[in-house]
């Protein structure tokens, strides 16, 4: 099931999440896995049966047409399993049903072929994330 958190357990579960996909393996410290404006967005999670939350995403929207999909995340022991596209489908069918015409993206460099089979186009390189992590900007048409 894809919903956004409830519970104090329940959000304390999808930052601890994203931390540990998104930030610790480069060092990063706990707390970094969160913005200033985190209840300005969207969020997304899946849980399993036992209401365990194996992936995350959060919906910005940047404006009357345009979103934006940031701090996707699946457990290590998850991916490859459609968690990671259960959660995009469900963030684009938000999307569709509010009217965005556009999601973009800044893509891991090891998450390219993930985004392009989901019918994302590549539009060029953008940040170093930690001095290390490539990105790339992608975008989608709904």
């Amino acid at each position: 099931m894809i919903r956004t958190p409830e519970t104090e357990q329940e959000w304390s579960a999808y930052y601890q999440l994203r931390y540990e996909i998104l930030r610790a393996p480069w060092g990063q410290a706990p707390g970094s896995e969160k913005t200033l404006d985190e209840a300005a967005h969207q969020h997304f999670a899946f849980f399993n049966d036992n209401a365990e939350i194996l992936g995350v995403g959060r919906l910005d929207i940047l404006d009357n047409k345009k979103a934006q999909i940031r701090f996707m995340a699946v457990a290590a022991d998850q991916q490859g399993k459609g968690i990671g596209k259960a959660l995009m489908h469900e963030i684009e069918a938000v999307c569709e049903a509010n009217g965005y015409l556009q999601i973009m993206l800044h893509a891991r460099e090891v998450a390219l072929p993930f985004y392009k089979k989901l019918g994302y186009q590549y539009i060029e390189k953008s940040h170093l994330l930690f001095d290390e992590i490539q990105h790339h900007l992608m975008s989608k048409q709904l």
